[in-house]
């Protein structure tokens, strides 16, 4: 362990909020700097985004939702409940009111922030991964690269336009265009309908359940405590907070940590933030597979991430604005095996399991919401779009800079919750 040792007059307790990915990071990071921490979830570890995710450890991929092209998808979609971005018409004012903030952040200038504020958090993803792993977190992260796979040079040609932009806003991303003979090197699974390829170096993936129960066991092992509560209110007492669970029960330490994903803005909205979170659903399920899955593979135009996983494949796909707890629609994942189907030969379609739906928390202008809230001593974390399990353990790393020395990193003033 790498104690770097508490500043003086810094907390020596927190209550941590949540049991995801980016929760159980900061806990590891706030041990690292010496304070003690209980983590309090409302149904255990790893119940939201961070189990059923692709698994994807990708800072090249790391693109913000609020692209000008995804407003135009979007309002395409709106009548098809198979697109892989749907928008249920219902009578939500808040989706509605999130939507229009969102639909006024998809223009390239807000996608450019984005980009750059992201450029900081990638520049350390892989590295805050590595601390872990070798300091007690027993699960692996796998190098490969990510194969995108094409029916045209010309689907392929999107892609590469959305990795020059990168490059232009400072994140440049190290690729190659693949033949028909070269992908199928890397993607053995590709059907004859694909007949190009991008080829993403420098990436990683990892098995997303696994490697957050692995971190929650580390956290237990270097003292933290758990309690399985629903956390209805997180206040300033003047001496510290208090983290009130429904039923009454009443936690107290010096900081709070509220990191709940999806549903940050029920409690976050009190204190003073205005950028609301929103559920972006993703489905997965996993298949067997005829032959080995060397990496992770992504179908651009289907909207389908896949990823090996214990000995076959998950196949993550949609986004879907509903309310978090709302159940799963069997026509997602439906929509996500006919899109995928033509692409890949050799998968056992009919014999999906570990089907899943998690919300991915969302914001309306592509930026996480990390710091500290009007409330003293309450922090919030959450709001990573589809990169949380990417940005979540720097985000921890971070964050708990902040927290036991009370300076903003300047890599998080682009995340301020209070922006």
């Amino acid at each position: 362990m790498v104690d770097v040792g508490r500043s003086a007059g810094g907390p020596g307790s927190a209550v941590v909020v949540g049991a995801g990915i980016v929760g159980l990071s900061t806990a590891w990071f706030l041990q690292e700097r010496g304070v003690e921490v209980t983590v309090v979830d409302r149904t255990g570890v790893a119940a939201g985004a961070s189990w059923g995710n692709a698994g994807w450890l990708s800072p090249g991929l790391t693109i913000p939702l609020n692209e000008p092209s995804v407003l135009r998808y979007g309002l395409r979609s709106l009548l098809n409940p198979a697109a892989p971005l749907h928008i249920p018409l219902s009578a939500d004012p808040g989706l509605w009111t999130f939507l229009a903030r969102f639909a006024a952040n998809c223009r390239w200038s807000s996608w450019t922030r984005a980009v750059r504020a992201n450029r900081a958090l990638n520049a350390e993803c892989v590295e805050a991964f590595d601390v872990l792993t070798a300091n007690g977190v027993e699960a692996p992260t796998v190098a490969a690269p990510i194969t995108a796979g094409f029916e045209t040079a010309r689907q392929a040609d999107g892609l590469r336009h959305e990795l020059s932009r990168m490059a232009q806003a400072g994140q440049p991303v190290e690729h190659a265009t693949l033949d028909r003979d070269q992908l199928r090197e890397l993607v053995p699974l590709a059907s004859g309908a694909l007949t190009t390829g991008v080829r993403i170096d420098g990436q990683r993936h990892l098995d997303p359940g696994g490697f957050v129960h692995a971190l929650a066991r580390s956290v237990e092992a270097r003292g933290a405590t758990f309690r399985v509560l629903e956390t209805v209110d997180v206040h300033s007492t003047g001496q510290g907070v208090a983290v009130r669970a429904r039923g009454g029960e009443s936690l107290t330490a010096d900081v709070a940590v509220v990191a709940t994903g999806a549903w940050l803005s029920r409690l976050a909205a009190r204190w003073g933030v205005r950028v609301p979170v929103r559920a972006g659903r993703g489905y997965s399920f996993t298949v067997p597979v005829d032959r080995p899955v060397p990496g992770p593979v992504y179908l651009p135009a289907a909207r389908v991430a896949c990823t090996p996983y214990q000995g076959a494949l998950r196949v993550a796909g949609t986004m879907e604005f509903r309310d978090p707890d709302a159940p799963g629609v069997v026509a997602r994942l439906d929509a996500i095996t006919a899109s995928a189907r033509p692409l890949l030969d050799g998968v056992r379609w009919e014999e999906r399991r570990d089907v899943w739906v998690g919300p991915r928390p969302v914001t309306p202008d592509g930026r996480p919401l990390i710091g500290e809230v009007l409330a003293r001593g309450v922090y919030v974390a959450g709001g990573h779009g589809m990169w949380g399990l990417a940005h979540g353990p720097i985000t921890g790393r971070l964050l708990a800079e902040q927290i036991t020395t009370g300076k903003q990193p300047e890599a998080l003033r682009a995340f301020d919750p209070l922006r």
